[in-house]
């Protein structure tokens, strides 16, 4: 039927389909998001906008919020160097409702840092001997971060050879130190400062056994030929 020959009626009735067009459809979108939530589906998307204490995303139609303090591990500075960027985000919270759709980065972020943190360990050899600095300090040990940007722990066991009930009797947050890694263990660094103690009394100790003392022959010989030479006035 033309538009000439329809009625008021043709016009609405046109009109209400339209409408249950474009909620099927809606409604379509707003069930695929629940199931990216349910299965916490990676999503590569645009940054659109930026909004009071976040930005603005759009998924399957539905336009996402993503707050500032979910677009990266640590703080953001400004939000305008992510206009116009792609990120990855997962879908964190929804109400079809309310037309509310919170997306987030922070938790594949957070996913890729770990794997990455995994290789890099699994990269480190036990024996391995690195510069560090004391992060912090606990009662059972010493956090120390290590020039590759890694952390790992050295016990309170395993500080000095003289025994002691708290770290902070030897060290303070800060210090430079040197450390040798004695073992891997559940993607955690195990760090010791007597070990290189250990190593470096082994090391004199092994020098002075190869020390060659003189023969009693030699001693003997030796001194003959300096009173030999050693004239009497």
């Amino acid at each position: 039927m033309s538009e000439e020959n329809m009625n008021m009626e043709d016009f609405s009735k046109a009109v209400d389909e339209s409408f249950d067009t474009f909620k099927d459809e809606d409604q379509e979108a707003w069930e695929k998001l629940k199931q990216y939530r349910e299965e916490k589906t990676p999503l590569t998307v645009t940054v659109d906008g930026i909004v009071n204490k976040g930005v603005v995303s759009y998924v399957e139609g539905i336009r996402g919020f993503i707050p500032a303090s979910r677009l990266a591990l640590g703080h953001v500075d400004d939000l305008n160097e992510y206009l116009g960027k792609e990120i990855q985000v997962q879908v964190a919270d929804l109400d079809e409702e309310k037309n509310r759709l919170i997306l987030s980065a922070r938790e594949l972020l957070r996913a890729k840092a770990e794997e990455e943190k995994k290789a890099r360990i699994s990269a480190v050899a036990v024996g391995t001997v690195m510069d560090g600095t004391v992060e912090t300090l606990q009662p059972y040990g010493a956090f120390v971060k290590l020039d590759d940007g890694l952390t790992g722990l050295v016990h309170v066991s395993q500080i000095s050879h003289t025994r002691i009930k708290d770290p902070s009797v030897v060290l303070k947050v800060g210090d430079q130190v040197k450390v040798k890694v004695i073992a891997i263990k559940d993607g955690k660094l195990s760090l010791s400062m007597k070990a290189l103690e250990e190593d470096k009394a082994a090391a004199e100790e092994a020098e002075l056994r190869n020390v060659k003392l003189p023969k009693s022959e030699e001693l003997t010989t030796s001194l003959g030929e300096l009173f030999k030479n050693l004239k009497i006035q």
